[in-house]
């Protein structure tokens, strides 16, 4: 129960922190403000971000599920998952902290902290075992998380005038867009994890509403990667579906 209750209270720490850096302010500025200092293509348009309020609900039915699901595993084991939440919901509240006191350099390293740590936690489960009480608020955490960091990279560079070695913005931002694609691709192919990619979609769909018809480069792109991993999903779970047939054959 110890276990339960300091994770719920971490996670709450991080909503509490989130709405309050979101909606009120945190240093004079909410985190939309300084995020929108600067003209970054990569990030989506800001309806995509209820997302995390549906990761957070998933979170709470994991915590409160975790003796539940964590029965059949070792006590190191469980120990370990608790630390791992523990220091996740450390990270993503210094990366706050720190991204409204202007230590952007910083933000990217606890963001990459991060994301590798979510990352540990997704490969800690059996690898193609996708359940709500599972893996699946960590695939949408991971999917998330891959978008934030690549939004948080892109905003540091253009702090620093990074000069792109000669390209252009709209092309960095395609290919951001194409390697998140095979990220999510990646983890369709080998853990078939379907709601991954359709985070990606997602903020997809919302990097092109944001950008619309002045960047009709990265709009037509990131359409066109949301129906490469749309049709990705479909095909896969055909696969799937035809592989269960001739194995009950």
């Amino acid at each position: 129960m110890f276990r339960i209750i300091m994770m719920t209270l971490s996670l709450v720490t991080v909503i509490i922190l989130n709405v309050i850096a979101n909606f009120f302010s945190l240093n004079g500025y909410t985190t939309g403000e300084i995020a929108n200092r600067l003209p970054v293509l990569f990030i989506p348009a800001n309806y995509v971000f209820l997302l995390s309020g549906v990761i957070f609900v998933l979170l709470f039915n994991w915590i409160w599920n975790f003796n539940k699901m964590s029965r059949k595993r070792s006590f190191r084991f469980q120990n370990g998952l608790f630390v791992l939440f523990i220091l996740c919901c450390l990270l993503h509240i210094a990366w706050i902290f720190l991204w409204h006191g202007g230590l952007f350099n910083w933000t990217v390293v606890i963001q990459v902290a991060l994301l590798l740590g979510l990352l540990i936690f997704y490969f800690s489960f059996p690898k193609r075992e996708n359940r709500l009480l599972g893996r699946i608020p960590f695939s949408l955490l991971i999917g998330w998380a891959v978008i934030f960091t690549i939004s948080n990279i892109s905003y540091t560079l253009m702090i620093h005038d990074w000069s792109g070695i000669g390209l252009s913005d709209p092309l960095w931002t395609v290919i951001y867009l194409t390697i998140s694609t095979a990220f999510a691709l990646h983890f369709m192919y080998h853990y078939r994890d379907y709601v991954m990619n359709l985070v990606f979609v997602w903020a997809f769909i919302g990097i092109a509403v944001k950008n619309g018809t002045d960047e009709l480069f990265i709009s037509a792109a990131a359409i066109f990667l949301s129906a490469v991993i749309i049709a990705s999903i479909f095909l896969f779970s055909g696969r799937r579906i035809e592989h269960k047939k001739r194995v009950g054959a």
